[in-house]
């Protein structure tokens, strides 16, 4: 980039869009604009918040902390390109990004940690260990982008007020995506009630935009590229990296854990939204419903390597594959894979091989432009 080139989310969008990365689109620029309101206002804040240390920061604070940004809307509609944007153009060092669910991971443990640590008598036992944890996090940033802000879990829950009240305290800046808009978060989960104060506070403390242009942009991408790929080999790979690049749009793709009944499950890669793995990592370990119910609940889209012809000595593989297709299906999660052979030719032998017709024909459907169309209304 010229060094002369104007900076900030709204000058590094308007690039995006001419070179032909983005195109216009109305709801983004809204969002965008916003965006650069909150990097202008951080600029001084910044100077502020560097001075002395957070006790300081607290006793002799004399701007307002700028409020946050909650951007939301459905899959596809550009949230992660303007996280993007926003996170590579503001100008301090002391931000953070991290995908909601791995922050949440982090707090756990560190809890876990300072109440052991209480136990054996190091820190207070009277102490707030969520007090305790937003200093620690303020000190290492105090601007926060969290990608797909989402609570599915009552372990969540019951912590999240009490956390975002101490970072908000400490001055922290919040911005982050999420599929969903706040009144709706945890909706229906066990005692909501609990939850509703967080969702004020959170309305309180942060501008909530809905991203609703109305066109998917994921979803064309989708529609660019063969979904089912035979046979298996490297000309079969490049073409599911290449469809990986496209619907994540080049966002980072980083190792992703999933906490299912106080196990850590951990796949290879995933970004925006978007799981890879292969046949392997997916059906040749320990894996059942409830670890599949966890990838379809936190992805639209799994794309899948390497899909062999299954015998009758991988019976339990093909029970595996099964249901994680009838759960991705279920949950109307997109599947991109490539696979040694047709559905209908992938186990026609060993137990369970004839209701492999109903999985197979599920692998056809999952190819139609209707089923492909309707990711977007799982609400």
């Amino acid at each position: 980039m010229d060094a002369a080139a104007p900076s900030g989310p709204l000058a590094a969008y308007r690039r995006l869009i001419a070179d032909g990365a983005a195109r216009p689109d109305a709801a983004q620029m809204t969002a965008v604009a916003r965006l650069q309101t909150l990097a202008d206002e951080i600029a001084p804040y910044a100077q502020q918040m560097g001075r002395s240390g957070w006790l300081a920061r607290l006793q002799h604070r004399r701007m307002a902390t700028p409020r946050g940004i909650y951007l939301h809307g459905g899959v596809g509609r550009g949230k992660t390109m303007l996280m993007d944007v926003f996170f590579h153009n503001v100008a301090i060092d002391s931000r953070k990004r991290i995908h909601f669910h791995a922050f949440m991971l982090e707090v756990h443990d560190r809890v876990h940690c300072f109440r052991e640590a209480a136990r054996a008598g190091k820190v207070r036992a009277d102490a707030d260990p969520l007090k305790a944890l937003a200093r620690v996090i303020v000190d290492q940033a105090w601007l926060l982008c969290f990608d797909e802000f989402h609570v599915s879990n009552i372990a969540d829950a019951m912590i999240l007020g009490r956390l975002f009240e101490a970072l908000f305290e400490q001055g922290v800046v919040v911005v982050t995506t999420s599929n969903r808009p706040p009144v709706d978060l945890y909706k229906g989960g066990l005692q909501r009630e609990l939850f509703l104060p967080f969702i004020d506070l959170i309305e309180r403390k942060l501008d909530v935009i809905e991203l609703d242009s109305g066109i998917d942009y994921r979803l064309e991408r989708m529609r660019s590229f063969d979904t089912y790929l035979t046979p298996s080999g490297p000309d079969a790979e490049s073409r599911l990296e290449a469809a990986f690049a496209k619907l994540t749009a080049g966002a980072e793709a980083k190792p992703w854990y999933v906490m299912v009944q106080g196990r850590e499950v951990q796949f290879p890669r995933m970004a925006d939204g978007v799981l890879f793995a292969s046949f392997a990592d997916l059906c040749e370990q320990p894996l059942g419903s409830a670890d599949y119910a966890a990838i379809a609940d936190r992805c639209h889209t799994v794309v899948m390597s390497g899909i062999p012809r299954l015998g009758p000595k991988r019976h339990n593989e093909a029970h595996r594959f099964v249901t994680l297709i009838d759960t991705l299906y279920e949950h109307k999660v997109n599947l991109v894979c490539s696979a040694d052979a047709r559905p209908e030719e992938l186990y026609t032998e060993g137990t369970g091989s004839f209701e492999f017709q109903r999985t197979a024909s599920r692998l056809i459907e999952m190819q139609s432009d209707d089923y492909i169309s309707s990711w977007d209304d799982r609400g």
